[in-house]
């Protein structure tokens, strides 16, 4: 089926969030004089994808959580720290705001989609300035109609108003014959079928769907996106 419009997802869809998450607690450990281990970056994790998930239902805004997931690390691991939480907070978005590593296939895969005429955006549920900067240091800083952030849209996938923020934004009406393309099952790809668009689950590592959520095409790479688009 041919789309008009292709919603991607960022992190772990485009972007490799694993290598700038990475990246940004070295250095902003680094910068705080502590020294990393493997426990402390498992509890940092553990605690931020909580913190997300929470923020996903609507438990918590992202004011707060970009501070909170700092404040629960000192006190989950006793930290002596000249920082507070959101001293450390800043340290840590000015290094994650670095990290513009990109996921194998995103580039061609963009660059043949919008030779095919296609219209691509992104819809993440990221902080802004973040995104902004990692974007706009890629390879892919040119190739984006719009950069749909859940900060300027008031409200995170999979609530389906942030879709209609997204049409309102790239103007489209009637059948909005769109695609979203993300690696989350519960915010992408419930997300689309909330707002009535077609899914794409991008699953590199294979893993088993154990949610009620149905995405209408699975993938394993991005470059299987040429088949189901059109484009040979």
């Amino acid at each position: 089926m041919s789309y008009d419009v292709i919603f991607f997802d960022a992190d772990d869809t485009l972007y490799d969030y694993a290598q700038s998450e990475a990246h940004a607690l070295a250095e902003s450990f680094r910068e705080a004089k502590l020294e990393m281990s493997e426990q402390l970056t498992g509890s940092y994790r553990a605690i931020n994808q909580q913190l997300w998930r929470e923020y996903e239902q609507g438990a918590i805004d992202l004011a707060l959580l970009r501070s909170e997931r700092f404040a629960r690390l000192i006190a989950e691991n006793s930290l002596t720290i000249g920082w507070t939480a959101e001293e450390f907070s800043l340290a840590y978005l000015r290094y994650l705001g670095e990290g513009s590593f990109l996921i194998d296939g995103a580039v061609q895969i963009c660059r043949e989609l919008l030779a095919g005429g296609h219209r691509l955006a992104v819809i993440t549920n990221g902080i802004k300035e973040v995104q902004l900067s990692r974007i706009g240091r890629s390879e892919l800083a040119d190739a984006f109609e719009h950069i749909i952030v859940s900060e300027d849209a008031g409200i995170q996938k999979p609530n389906p108003a942030i879709f209609d923020f997204a049409f309102a934004k790239l103007n489209l009406t009637g059948s909005r014959n769109a695609l979203i393309v993300g690696d989350s099952l519960t915010s992408d790809m419930q997300g689309g079928i909330n707002a009535g668009i077609d899914t794409c689950w991008y699953n590199p590592l294979g893993k088993p769907n154990t949610t009620s959520v149905k995405p209408k095409y699975e993938i394993r790479h991005l470059s299987e996106l040429r088949s189901i688009v059109g484009l040979g």
